[in-house]
């Protein structure tokens, strides 16, 4: 594994995001090897519990915006729920997961540290969910169901991704904020607990939680979902297409600056 480094310590398996110089972007490579590791960790015994982390400065600044060669609906749709699967892999997965981040938690990648079990957060981390900036659709719209419709709206159509880890604590969007140098201590030391108890009573529970949601709407409403967000991810507009120019061309922060200077130049010729 390149993109994936995997370590056993006794009945905890780490699983750390490695592209520490693109600040652990999820491509496809990573997607793949994710797959492969938690199928690794899900068929050993000696395992109770895993942890997710990043490496480097960031845990990870979302998921990957170039999807590789291939264009059209049905291809987006298929590398889509390639996204979403392994992000639902931590929710689904039978043995609890716990995520440490750190400095940036954006994204997709935000999803699937929050469709861990338990997340852990350093002082100074940032999360958020810029993807409407971009003119793309949410992959997996998990945070209605865990922070609530008014605080999920107001984050993901504003696509703020400055949520401060202390405003994230207080919606309900992680469970812990420690100083950095001890959030994946912190991590681990909260995965030995759970795996400290009865397997079988931890895996029910977990399931019970999941199966609660699931009657509740929460797998059929994350479908429907991620269709709007494919459907999102086609669409083109003049205004769309000039600032994915731009992208391409000029990068990310000259793509934004482009967008407000838009909106200001409207706003200004209304008055």
């Amino acid at each position: 594994m390149e993109t994936v480094l995997y370590e056993r310590r006794g009945p905890i398996a780490i699983l750390t995001l490695n592209r520490p110089d693109k600040l652990n972007a999820v491509n496809a490579q990573m997607v793949s090897e994710l797959g492969q590791t938690l199928d690794e960790v899900e068929a050993d015994d000696r395992v109770r519990a895993v942890v997710l982390c990043g490496a480097g400065r960031a845990f990870s600044a979302g998921f990957d915006l170039n999807m590789g060669e291939g264009s059209g609906l049905d291809f987006v749709r298929t590398e889509l729920r390639k996204d979403f699967d392994i992000i639902m892999r931590f929710w689904d997965f039978p043995k609890p997961t716990v995520a440490a981040v750190h400095k940036y938690c954006l994204g997709s990648a935000m999803e699937m540290a929050v469709a861990c079990d338990i997340t852990v957060s350093a002082e100074g981390c940032r999360f958020g969910a810029p993807e409407v900036k971009f003119g793309s659709g949410i992959v997996a719209m998990i945070l209605p169901w865990v922070i609530g419709l008014k605080q999920a709206k107001e984050l993901l159509l504003t696509g703020d991704d400055r949520i401060s880890a202390e405003r994230a604590l207080t919606i309900g969007l992680i469970n812990r904020v420690v100083p950095e140098e001890s959030c994946l201590d912190e991590a681990i030391a909260l995965a030995r607990s759970i795996a400290a108890n009865d397997r079988i009573a931890v895996a029910m529970t977990k399931e019970a939680i999941n199966r609660g949601a699931d009657i509740m709407g929460m797998r059929q409403g994350l479908l429907q979902g991620l269709e709007l967000g494919t459907i999102a991810e086609e669409s083109e507009t003049p205004e769309s297409r000039e600032f994915n120019e731009i992208l391409e061309k000029e990068g990310a922060k000259a793509a934004l600056a482009w967008q407000e200077e838009r909106l200001a130049r409207e706003t200004a010729t209304e008055e």
